[in-house]
């Protein structure tokens, strides 16, 4: 990663520890995750269309994160059609880059539009259809973006991550700054991790961050899993992130096997592709001694199959896999009282309001990362 973050560069301010005590209060007043949303399904295909947008926007974290949590507190308040997420889903990402970003980092109307083509999304949004969506997102969190996400306590847990007596491997770590920018990408692996499964919303930000901290120190063999000095720092024991670390090593175990498994399937196709490389060569030879039935004058045409993007194939069998085990009438409405419908949420603010952006979807997602270093599971026996 060129260059120190501009997150990185804030937690050395003499004012760091009191910018940590207030995002710690302030996520004490966060709203109860209660995962009620009748496409909670589909929730991971939003995470990874998010994803794609904010990386190609050069985003930072913070705001991908914010972004996706945004889009949770909808998701989970109101009962919202397949169709209108997906314009959420892009007001989410565009209010948290103002909150976040610099003036000069927010994406533009045609850069989103650019990218919802190139991401093979049929959204074309307007300024006029933007401003009301946003205006209407903005009543319902009350004018309020400053929420706390995992992304904004990883730079100022960091800065401790490595100590003088840590070990690696029983021995005294000869490099640390090395061996902190190892454990600086571990830690945001798991970072993106923790937005994978909404399972997570249901740990405090600070903790899931903290957690991340910890997964990366047993990844790397680093002892004590967790010290006296990031105990004091994060306010949590090894007992209060056990539980998180040991859901993020669920799915670092099944990214590695998920790697060995790609890796295996392109190993088996090389191999084919030289058994059948073999095969023309051989049936080549037996050719230039038979006698050639081939006519200068002749015509000869070739028919091509028309080229298409396997990811473009594979998201929209995933988006259809999704909406098929639904039943229909949930895009329209839910049966659950305790959910207020998309529609009264925009009766709220402009009772005769209407959506006129039709959308139809197929999002190439970003790819997964792939870690193959593996961990000793002896880790979770004792701290």
């Amino acid at each position: 990663m060129a260059g120190k973050r501009m997150e990185e560069l804030c937690w050395q301010w003499d004012l760091a520890a009191d910018i940590h005590l207030t995002l710690r209060t302030k996520e004490l007043k966060m709203p109860i995750y209660k995962a009620r949303s009748p496409l909670i399904g589909m929730r991971r295909y939003f995470v990874d269309l998010l994803t794609a947008l904010s990386n190609c926007c050069n985003l930072w974290p913070t705001t991908r994160h914010l972004a996706i949590y945004l889009f949770d507190l909808l998701m989970d308040r109101y009962d919202i059609t397949v169709k209108d997420l997906h314009v959420i889903s892009f007001v989410c990402l565009l209010l948290a880059s103002k909150f976040e970003e610099r003036t000069n980092k927010i994406p533009k109307l045609e850069h989103l539009n650019k990218l919802a083509y190139m991401c093979n999304v049929d959204v074309v949004l307007n300024k006029k259809d933007l401003f009301r969506v946003e205006m209407l997102l903005l009543e319902k969190f009350n004018w309020n973006l400053c929420i706390p996400t995992p992304a904004h306590y990883i730079d100022y847990y960091l800065c401790m991550s490595i100590g003088e007596n840590d070990l690696q491997d029983g021995w005294p770590i000869t490099s640390p700054t090395q061996i902190k920018a190892f454990l600086e990408k571990y830690a945001y692996y798991f970072l993106d991790v923790s937005v994978q499964d909404h399972s997570f919303l249901y740990f405090r930000p600070s903790l899931i961050a903290a957690a991340c901290v910890c997964a990366s120190r047993l990844c790397l063999h680093i002892s004590p899993a967790w010290t006296k000095e990031l105990e004091l720092l994060t306010c949590y024991s090894w007992e209060h992130l056990a539980q998180c670390v040991e859901m993020m090593f669920i799915y670092y175990e099944n990214d590695i096997k998920e790697a060995s498994n790609i890796e295996k399937q392109v190993t088996i196709k090389h191999q084919e592709q030289e058994a059948v490389g073999n095969l023309s060569h051989q049936a080549t030879t037996q050719v230039l001694f038979q006698q050639s039935s081939y006519h200068p004058l002749a015509q000869q045409s070739a028919t091509f199959s028309e080229f298409q993007w396997p990811v473009q194939d594979l998201c929209s069998a995933y988006r259809n896999s999704l909406q098929a085990q639904r039943p229909s009438s949930l895009l329209a409405g839910s049966a659950d009282s305790s959910l207020h419908s998309y529609a009264d949420l925009q009766d709220s603010l402009w009772p005769s309001a209407q959506m006129p952006i039709a959308v139809q979807v197929a999002v190439g997602t970003e790819p997964k990362h792939c870690i193959s270093v593996a961990y000793g599971s002896s880790y979770f026996s004792s701290p």
